[in-house]
């Protein structure tokens, strides 16, 4: 966890010390970290999941789908339109049915679209974050995909940033339309209730 003099430090500089952080990250060390986070979702229990498959340095695996698929969720991936926008979705199936998408080549479902509104059937939305901090707050890449998709989200959803252990910070810049993360998934903590008790 970083310490709390980087308080003052701005998204655009939490993102380019982050961003340097995970590319300096082995293949060994990822490949470790996608298996715990892929144990990690044995331990939670939702009947429809939105999560994402995770490209360049992210968090995450094919794995961790077939995870949730196999303990009987129904899975929902996005698919990103070509302008910043409300995310649309479709259902997973298995990686067969993945096919490289117009975004810097993440791949996407090829099943019938859902529409935004498609993650409004969630109980759980797993995203990808660079960090998200003790109070909930999430530091994404920048393009407001998410920022957008998520005000469709039923009022309980849990919604769960999947980061490294070292990703959940003490404090992040805040904005007043940030919508905040009921929870952490890390590969060495598991699922990390937010906010925090002490988080002020």
């Amino acid at each position: 966890m970083y310490e709390p003099a980087n308080d003052k430090l701005s998204k655009g500089e939490w993102r380019a010390r982050l961003t340097a952080e995970r590319a300096a990250i082995s293949a060994e060390r990822r490949a470790t970290e996608a298996g715990a986070l892929a144990e990690a979702v044995t331990s939670l229990t939702a009947d429809t999941v939105c999560c994402y498959v995770p490209f360049g340095d992210e968090p995450g695996s094919i794995t961790l789908l077939d995870v949730l698929r196999g303990r009987g969720a129904r899975v929902l991936l996005p698919v990103v339109p070509p302008t910043p926008a409300p995310l649309d979705w479709a259902e997973y199936t298995g990686a067969s049915g993945l096919v490289t998408g117009r975004f810097r080549g993440v791949l996407e479902p090829t099943g019938p679209r859902l529409g935004p509104r498609g993650i409004a059937a969630a109980d759980l939305v797993l995203l990808p974050a660079l960090a998200v901090d003790r109070r909930g707050v999430r530091l994404g890449r920048g393009a407001g995909f998410y920022d957008r998709s998520l005000p469709f989200a039923a009022p309980d959803t849990g919604l769960v940033a999947v980061i490294r252990d070292s990703e959940l910070v003490d404090r992040l810049p805040a904005e007043p339309h940030d919508i905040r993360m009921t929870g952490a998934l890390t590969p060495g903590h598991g699922l990390v209730r937010l906010p925090c008790p002490d988080a002020v």
